[in-house]
């Protein structure tokens, strides 16, 4: 591995590992969490390095960002919190198995995607890999983590039911499954946070591209 790599490769275990901890402090009367506006940056640094160093450099740091990930949930699932008279695993199965997929494949198809567009104008890449990134990865985490259309047995399925009934849609539509909810405001925040990431990237691109010539 380049050295050269190595803030990318920190920055996305310090991201992964942020929103893991931020995660657990809710917004909204629990629509969002914290984590929801750190977690979105990934595609940031990912896309960085994309345009600064290539794809593979780029897919090794989402790698390193994926075990980051596997190591955090490994920890949560260890670690036993209690609510409303029972005691319950931080991370459920569930939602580690939603999260260590969504962010595989999502961020690798934000490569494959910026890639595709990496000739154009220099916000077209970012910003279109990002949003394809973040709606697979908002629609495959919840639906794994939460959807009553699947199935991980009896307890996996206990853990995680509570998203499973109906509430305003958004707080304040007709109702549907609080899950849909969630993902909804979810991807509403990585959509915001695609378009104001464009500065930053602009402008981090900028003084690395400078450096290397």
């Amino acid at each position: 591995m380049n050295r050269t790599h190595l803030p990318g490769i920190l920055a996305m275990a310090a991201i992964v590992v942020a929103s893991n901890i931020l995660v657990q402090f809710l917004l909204l009367d629990g629509l969002l969490t914290w984590g929801a506006f750190t977690y979105p940056f990934a595609f940031l640094v990912t896309d960085v390095m994309n345009r600064v160093y290539g794809s593979g450099p780029a897919r090794r740091v989402v790698f390193a960002g994926f075990v980051t990930g596997i190591v955090c949930s490994l920890i949560g699932s260890q670690i036993m919190l209690q609510g409303d008279g029972y005691e319950y695993a931080a991370v459920p199965l569930r939602i580690a198995i939603g999260s260590g997929t969504a962010f595989l494949i999502a961020q690798l198809t934000d490569v494959a995607v910026f890639n595709r567009f990496r000739e154009g104008r220099w916000w077209r890449a970012p910003l279109v890999s990002t949003l394809v990134g973040s709606a697979l990865d908002t629609a495959l985490f919840f639906t794994i983590a939460f959807s009553a259309s699947l199935s991980f047995g009896a307890t996996a399925d206990a853990a995680i039911n509570w998203a499973w009934g109906p509430a305003p849609f958004l707080t304040f539509g007709p109702d549907a499954p609080l899950w849909v909810s969630l993902a909804v405001a979810d991807w509403g925040v990585k959509l915001a946070i695609a378009l104001i990431a464009l500065v930053p990237f602009r402008i981090i691109v900028g003084s690395l591209t400078a450096r290397t010539t």
